[in-house]
């Protein structure tokens, strides 16, 4: 059974993995064996991010670009598949929060939520898909999140778009599967990560999300790793479309 779970002469690409989930995220895939490409706007926290990952024995590369620059995506995708080789299994995970009341919600902001969110998960898809496709295979794990089914106050821009991650993650599935793509979600719930550190150290937050999670807890990174590491192996062959929530049971709870 180990074999199945085996990324081993794989090359993975995870977008805004420069740290919390994207890097757990690459952590992952790199431990089972992947060469990992890491992603981000910020070339020092990117080099920085790559050094660790060389430093734990495992083979990286740091190739720094703004997912929601269409150009500038499909340019490096072409750089990578000539400079490392065929990307076989793609984490899109970058994305941003801005946090407002709906109603005072600025339009500048709700653009540059959906397009950090939504529009770079299109980007940077349908930049790999065209090289996956004529290979015959190929892994893609969109970020989703609890706010793909439930909304919060305060983040309904964002939960637009994570419901809109779901749904293409659904639809690149419909169109990819009989190239031989699986296409899959991640749905993190509440996660101790440095993004949500006022989050969680806030009393009255904290004691909200435990009293909401039935695990009565906030998930620790390395509890995504597993899934990471299913989704983008040959263990999940025939698992297509799916959103796999990795959330201490938060949404199948009233």
């Amino acid at each position: 059974m180990s074999s199945m779970f085996d990324l081993t002469g794989r090359i993975a690409l995870v977008t805004g993995s420069s740290k919390g989930i994207g890097l757990a995220l690459a952590e992952a895939v790199a431990g089972a064996g992947a060469e990992v490409v890491v992603n981000s706007r910020n070339p020092d926290e990117l080099e920085a991010t790559r050094v660790k990952l060389a430093d734990a024995g495992h083979k990286a590369h740091a190739y720094a670009f703004d997912v929601t620059d269409q150009d500038a995506v499909v340019d490096n995708i072409e750089r990578i598949e000539a400079e490392v080789g065929p990307i076989d299994i793609l984490f899109n995970n970058a994305g941003i929060q801005y946090r407002s009341p709906l109603e005072d919600f600025p339009a500048e902001a709700w653009r540059m939520v959906m397009s950090a969110n939504l529009d770079s998960v299109f980007f940077v898809g349908q930049a790999v898909a065209k090289h996956m496709i004529p290979r015959g295979r190929g892994k893609i794990i969109n970020t989703c999140s609890l706010g793909s089914e439930i909304a919060r106050g305060t983040i309904a821009p964002y939960t637009a778009a994570k419901g809109g991650v779901k749904m293409l993650t659904k639809g690149m599935c419909v169109d990819w599967a009989k190239h031989g793509l699986q296409v899959n979600g991640i749905g993190p719930g509440y996660f101790k990560t440095e993004l949500n550190r006022a989050l969680y150290e806030d009393p009255k937050f904290d004691a909200w999300v435990k009293q909401r999670t039935p695990a009565a807890r906030w998930g620790e990174l390395d509890e995504l790793k597993g899934v990471a590491v299913f989704l983008a192996s040959d263990a999940a062959g025939f698992v297509n479309g799916h959103i796999v929530y990795v959330d201490g049971g938060l949404v199948s709870a009233l």
